[in-house]
C-alpha cells in the first residue's frame, strides 16, 4: 500500500467541495475525505486545499500551482479547465495543452499527481450538450498524464455517477454520497486500501420521471442556475470573488474521539430531483475544521476524523451553475 505524508489539492469548485455541505454551511467534498482516508489516523500527515469555486485554469495555474510548488508535498491532486471548456467558444485543445504545462512542472518537481476526467453528460438534461467538449477534453488529460506519469480517476467511467442521486440540482455540483464514492475510487487508483467500495449500488428506487416533469424540472433549473451563470460570466464576475483558501496551509488531519457508524451509501443522498442530471467537470464540496462525526464510515467504526485548519469565513453555496 502507498504511503503519503503530505497533500495539497489544487482546482476549483470540484476540489473545494461543493456541494457536501456540512450543517454549519461549510464544505466537505471528495479532498477532504480522500486526506482523511490518507492521514489513516496519523498525526504526523498533513494536507492543504487551495480550491476555490469559479476558478478558471490559468487563475489555478498563477495563484495556487505556484504554491503547491513551494511546498512540495508528496502528492498534489489537480482538477482544472472545466469551468474554461464550457465556455462558449473556447479552445479546447489550447485549454488542454495550458493544463498540460501545468503538469509538467509539477512532475519535474518529483511530485505526485493525481487528475481527474469529466464524467459523462449524455444522461443529462440540457447538460448533455457538453458531452463532445467534455469527451475531447478528456482524451487530452489521458494523453498528458501518459507522457507525464501522472495518475487519472476516470469519472466518465465511474458508472455509479450516471445516476442522477451523485449530482445536486444544480446538475454540475456532486451530492455528499457522489464526492465519497469518488475519494474512495481516488484512493484506489493511488493504491490505498479502503473498507468501503465505491461500486456498491444505489439503493432501489421507484421514482420515475415522465416529460412534463422533466421540462419543469430544466425550466427550473434555467432559472435558478443557468440565467445566474450567464450573468456572472457577462459581468466578468466569479463564485470565488472574496473568498480565501479553505486549508491554505499544510496543517493535520486530527483523529478525535467519538463513535461513527453510518452505513455506507447512507450518508446525505439527496434523493435526486427528477430531472436533474450530472455535470460537468470540475465540481465539489469540502469542509475545514469539521467536528466528529464523518459521514459514510464503515458501519460501528470508532473515531472519527476532524480536519485541523484555523477557521474562515464561511459561505453559502452560488446559486448558479
Amino acid at each position: 500500500m502507498n504511503v503519503f505524508d503530505s497533500y495539497v489539492a489544487i482546482g476549483d469548485s470540484f476540489t473545494e467541495g461543493l456541494n457536501d455541505e456540512l450543517p454549519d454551511g461549510t464544505f466537505r467534498g471528495w479532498a477532504d475525505r480522500l486526506a482523511e482516508i490518507l492521514a489513516g489516523g496519523r498525526d504526523d500527515f498533513r494536507y492543504a486545499n487551495l480550491a476555490l469555486r469559479g476558478k478558471m485554469l490559468d487563475e489555478i495555474v498563477d495563484e495556487q500551482l505556484p504554491v503547491a510548488l513551494d511546498i512540495r508535498p508528496d502528492l498534489v491532486t489537480v482538477c482544472a479547465g472545466g469551468n474554461d471548456i464550457i465556455v462558449p467558444g473556447a479552445d479546447v485543445d489550447d485549454v488542454a495543452a495550458r493544463f498540460e504545462d501545468a503538469i509538467a512542472r509539477l512532475r519535474a518537481a518529483g511530485i505526485q499527481v493525481l487528475i481527474f476526467t469529466g464524467p459523462d453528460t449524455k444522461q443529462m438534461s440540457v447538460m448533455s450538450i457538453l458531452r463532445g467538449k467534455v469527451g475531447i477534453y478528456n482524451a487530452h488529460l489521458w494523453a498528458v498524464a501518459e507522457r507525464h506519469g501522472a495518475r487519472v480517476v476516470d469519472l466518465w467511467a465511474m458508472h455509479v455517477l450516471h445516476d442522477v442521486r451523485a449530482f445536486s440540482d444544480d446538475r454540475l455540483h456532486f451530492t455528499p454520497e457522489g464526492h465519497r464514492r469518488i475519494a474512495l475510487r481516488a484512493a484506489e487508483v493511488l493504491g490505498v486500501d479502503t473498507e468501503q467500495d465505491w461500486r456498491d449500488p444505489w439503493p432501489a428506487t421507484e421514482q420515475q420521471a415522465n416529460w412534463l416533469t422533466l421540462r419543469r424540472s430544466d425550466l427550473e433549473w434555467t432559472k435558478t442556475h443557468l440565467l445566474p451563470w450567464i450573468r456572472r460570466q457577462l459581468r466578468g464576475e466569479s463564485m470565488g470573488d472574496g473568498l480565501r483558501p479553505k486549508r491554505p496551509r499544510l496543517a493535520p488531519v486530527r483523529t478525535t474521539t467519538g463513535t461513527v457508524g453510518t452505513a455506507p451509501g447512507t450518508m446525505g443522498t439527496a434523493p435526486g430531483t427528477v430531472g436533474t442530471a450530472p455535470g460537468t467537470m470540475g465540481t465539489a464540496p469540502g469542509t475545514v475544521g469539521t467536528a466528529t462525526g464523518t459521514v459514510g464510515t464503515a458501519p460501528g467504526s470508532v473515531g472519527s476524523t476532524a480536519l485541523v485548519e484555523t477557521p474562515r469565513p464561511t459561505c453559502a453555496p452560488d446559486d448558479a451553475v
